[in-house]
């Protein structure tokens, strides 16, 4: 029997509040992509508190008038950036819908790779703002709900494919990611002078071992 999670869009609930304007013309596009692309860098840089909107339009070299036309303020920016690398992973997950029940380690290689590419888009959001975002109530909740429930679609799909499955799908999910998340920031960020790909075969192989049939 296929235990496979679907992987669907996320729920109302989990999603942050935006306006994000479909009909931009491209100048406008690249512009708005300018400024979500430099606070991915400073809020990692200078953490969510440290960087002012000045320090946005001096990278992006625009000015305040410029930024305020797309964003209302860094906030806004912040939980735009949230909302697509949830959107994104949750797509980087859903690829196991096309994996077979008894994967090879070369489908593994191939979903490794694509979930490092995630995080090289989104890693540096993701970090910053681990260790300094928004401190309400309210963005932290949120956020653990939907690292939880990304935790639970990626150990749903990993124990579907166990001989002996794990009672927690949501533990199995964490350590897988966290696995990945860390040995990206180490290769990446870091850059200890480790192969990246040497690094995604040897977690290639470890999650394959932990699917495959003995």
């Amino acid at each position: 029997m296929d235990t496979r999670p679907t992987t669907s869009a996320p729920e109302a609930a989990l999603a942050f509040d935006t306006n994000e304007d479909d009909a931009l013309g491209w100048r406008a596009q690249r512009t708005r992509e300018s400024i979500l692309e430099a606070s991915r860098k400073l809020f990692l840089e200078r953490g969510y508190a440290g960087t002012r909107i000045n320090n946005i339009t001096d990278t992006c070299g625009i000015s305040r008038a410029g930024f305020y036309t797309y964003f209302k303020d860094k906030r806004e920016v912040f939980n735009l950036l949230g909302q697509t690398a949830y959107d994104d992973i949750l797509a980087v997950i859903a690829l196991w819908d096309g994996l077979p029940m008894s994967p090879s380690r070369e489908d593994i290689v191939g979903w490794v790779n694509a979930y490092f590419a995630f995080m090289d888009r989104h890693g540096a959001f993701i970090f910053s703002s681990a260790q300094s975002g928004p401190t309400d109530a309210d963005v932290r909740a949120l956020s653990k709900r939907m690292q939880l429930r990304v935790s639970f679609l990626l150990g749903m799909h990993l124990r579907s494919r166990q001989t002996e499955p794990t009672s927690a799908p949501e533990a199995l999910g964490l350590t897988a990611l966290a696995g990945l998340d860390r040995s990206w920031f180490l290769v990446t960020v870091q850059d200890l002078g480790v192969g990246r790909d040497d690094v995604i075969q040897a977690i290639a192989s470890i999650i394959h071992r932990g699917v495959s049939d003995g």
